[in-house]
């Protein structure tokens, strides 16, 4: 198969969807890598690196796209690269369809099939998730001590505190991957920490593992409005696999939130749970509602490219393989999907036709089984 890697076009995207070190293991495997020149320089790989795999330098975005069987990135493709794919052609990332109606329907059009990061399911899991949704959880409290700083229109709290004068208050909506991520760095910082899930034995578990200064509440309308409205920041933190996250912060709440509090809304990819959350870059990263700052930056880990690079890529770098060796057609991949459960939790859409229920149930399409 040809494999391709495009540069990541996203604001502020400094991600590179494959390590010279798993282009080197897909060329022993008997496939062509293609790689845009400059594509993994964001994250510290030089083309050198990649050639001395065995893979080849392109110049163009199109000529990936124009020769490679299969697409490997890390972002969902943008407007312009939607318009570059090919029908039949495998796209393996991150693509958020539930968010997305453009981009949705635009992979429909073009008859992709689209294999997603996010929905990838082993166990109970979803490892390809995970290590992004652990940096973003870590991330998620280093952005929002950030932007509690006056200069930054916050409330001008230290998350620490000092001797004398109390911490601040972090809330977090949602007890998973990056939850409890945010939780711990908040702690560790010496934060007041809140997390809520709808989940008692996942909070049973965190309350074991989580220090004395992170308690655990269960989650509904109520408590959410009492803690959302103490907190001197907020960690959106909530995730339904391949659907749109639930709201669970609607608007008229902002006004009875402190003045200067700051939301970290880190499912914004899934449309994130508060109300009033729409997406930033890293250029431009917050706005203010009703004196509220609202931090909501789409790849937050792109930030942190060549830690984020790293940890992805040796997640995803087995399925890439698998994907590769099943062959080049969406019957190859619906074989492969019947074999392995995994890939077919992974898939969205193929040839046209939407296949995971979280995306058909966000634009009232149908949902076709694989075979």
């Amino acid at each position: 198969m040809i494999i391709g890697v495009p540069s990541e076009t996203k604001s502020d995207e400094y991600r590179v969807g494959l390590l010279p070190v798993g282009a080197a293991d897909l060329t022993r495997a008997g496939h062509d890598v293609l790689i845009q020149r400059g594509a993994g320089e964001g994250s510290g790989y030089p083309n050198e690196a990649y050639t001395a795999g065995g893979a080849t330098l392109v110049d163009t975005a199109e000529e990936v796209f124009e020769r490679a069987e299969m697409i490997v990135k890390v972002k969902e493709p943008q407007p312009h690269e939607v318009q570059m794919l090919r029908e039949g052609q495998t796209v393996f990332t991150y693509f958020h369809f539930a968010a997305d109606r453009e981009l949705t329907y635009g992979c429909i059009e073009k008859r992709v099939t689209a294999v997603a990061y996010e929905t990838l399911v082993v166990a109970g899991k979803l490892p390809l998730l995970t290590p992004m949704s652990e940096v973003a959880g870590r991330m998620a409290i280093q952005e929002g001590a950030k932007y509690l700083e006056r200069p930054q229109e916050g409330r001008g709290i230290l998350l620490s505190g000092v001797p004398g004068v109390e911490p601040a208050k972090v809330t977090v909506l949602g007890g998973g991957i990056v939850g409890a991520n945010a939780a711990k760095i908040a702690a560790g910082l010496g934060a007041n920490v809140v997390i809520m899930d709808i989940s008692l034995d996942r909070l049973r578990y965190l309350d074991d593992v989580m220090p004395a200064n992170v308690r655990t509440i269960h989650s509904n309308r109520e408590s959410i409005r009492n803690h959302c409205c103490d907190a001197d920041l907020v960690i959106g933190a909530v995730l339904i696999p391949g659907a749109r996250s639930p709201v669970l912060i609607p608007r008229e709440m902002l006004a009875d939130m402190r003045d200067g509090a700051v939301i970290v809304d880190v499912g914004v990819d899934q449309g994130g749970c508060v109300e009033t959350t729409k997406p930033t870059t890293h250029a431009k990263p917050t706005y203010v509602i009703d004196g509220v700052v609202h931090y909501c930056v789409a790849n937050m880990p792109g930030a942190v490219g060549r830690t984020s690079t790293q940890a992805l890529c040796h997640a995803t770098q087995s399925w890439v393989l698998k994907l590769a060796a099943s062959g080049d057609s969406p019957d190859a991949v619906r074989a492969l999907a019947d074999a392995d459960p995994a890939i077919a939790s992974a898939v969205n859409m193929i040839d046209g036709t939407v296949t995971h229920p979280g995306v058909a149930e966000a634009f009232e399409l149908d949902c076709v089984t694989l075979n």
